[in-house]
């Protein structure tokens, strides 16, 4: 392991044990009477964080691992049904160490968001399709980007140009993307409220007279390429290069995070393992941004 993961396991903990003293309301509810946990919440997310950097997506062979080579972070660690368990039930919180540490970089203040989905996969095989937990949420899609069919998920990710994790959305692979993104800032108005004038790029699915109207109402600006029935839009020649960007960020996810190698089925267990990647994502580009790493979204010191 990395002197730089040991670094940032070591503020992450900090700043998320910090963030429980203040909010305790955050902490998955225990019943009032049994055993307090030998692994805190605030260690139980370290250990989720830096399980997603390294690329472990067994938890068994994770936890293998950890126990072989971060007793000097960790006390005690859980055996594998044991730490499943207690990550399903820590959505909310992982959501809420998310925006902390987000809001706690130069990047959140940007005044240009990127949006788009990417498919996760759930499933190949027609016996899983039908077997699976995740039928009825799941469903059959098709990614323009890869010219592919997949049965799954897809996370909606709306970003700032340097990659941190400004809003997300996990919906069925025929979700319109453009209502996901009104659901997106209408959950949370005060993340568009608070920045009028926000520039927000997107590709050519996002379109429609209502749909731009009513994010103008929001005080966004939407660039996108123009559609073939349209005539030339404005920041035509932004697009191209800035279109890299968000497919540059999905690739992130997908080749150093594994976020379609996630192994969750059920709804809580893929849930849970998607959000352990954006938040490993906004770890790592927030301890970047404190150390004053040139590359914020750079996660080649954590990964081994």
């Amino acid at each position: 392991m990395s002197n730089e993961l040991d670094t940032l396991a070591t503020a992450l903990y900090v700043t998320t044990d910090d963030l429980l003293t203040h909010r305790p309301d955050l902490a998955p509810v225990r019943p009032k009477v049994g055993f307090t946990p030998r692994l805190t919440d605030a260690e139980l997310i370290t250990l989720a964080v830096m399980q997603a950097l390294l690329g472990y997506t067994s938890e068994a062979r994770w936890l293998r691992y950890a126990h072989d080579n971060l007793r000097h972070l960790f006390r005690y660690l859980p055996k594998q049904p044991g730490y499943n368990k207690r990550l399903r039930r820590a959505g909310e919180l992982i959501q809420a160490v998310i925006r902390a540490l987000a809001v706690d970089t130069s990047l959140w203040t940007d005044d240009v968001w990127v949006v788009d989905s990417t498919p996760v996969e759930c499933g190949r095989s027609k016996p899983t399709v039908r077997r699976s937990e995740l039928a009825g949420w799941a469903e059959y899609g098709y990614c323009a980007s890869h010219s592919r069919y997949f049965w799954g998920l897809r996370l909606h990710l709306v970003a700032t140009l340097g990659g941190l994790p400004i809003g997300f959305a996990l919906t069925g692979a025929k979700a319109d993307e453009r209502q996901t993104l009104l659901g997106i800032l209408a959950a949370d108005p005060a993340l568009a409220g608070d920045r009028p004038g926000q520039t927000l790029i997107g590709d050519k699915n996002y379109f429609g007279a209502g749909f731009e109207a009513e994010l103008a109402e929001a005080g966004l600006r939407l660039l996108r390429p123009a559609r073939k029935s349209e005539p030339e839009r404005p920041g035509a020649a932004l697009f191209k290069p800035l279109r890299q960007v968000i497919e540059s960020i999905n690739q992130t996810f997908k080749a150093q995070l594994d976020l379609e190698r996630h192994t969750g089925r059920t709804a809580a267990g893929v849930t849970v393992r998607v959000l352990q990647r954006i938040l490993a994502l906004t770890a790592a580009i927030w301890h970047n941004d404190h150390t004053g790493a040139p590359v914020h979204r750079s996660l080649t010191a954590y990964d081994h």
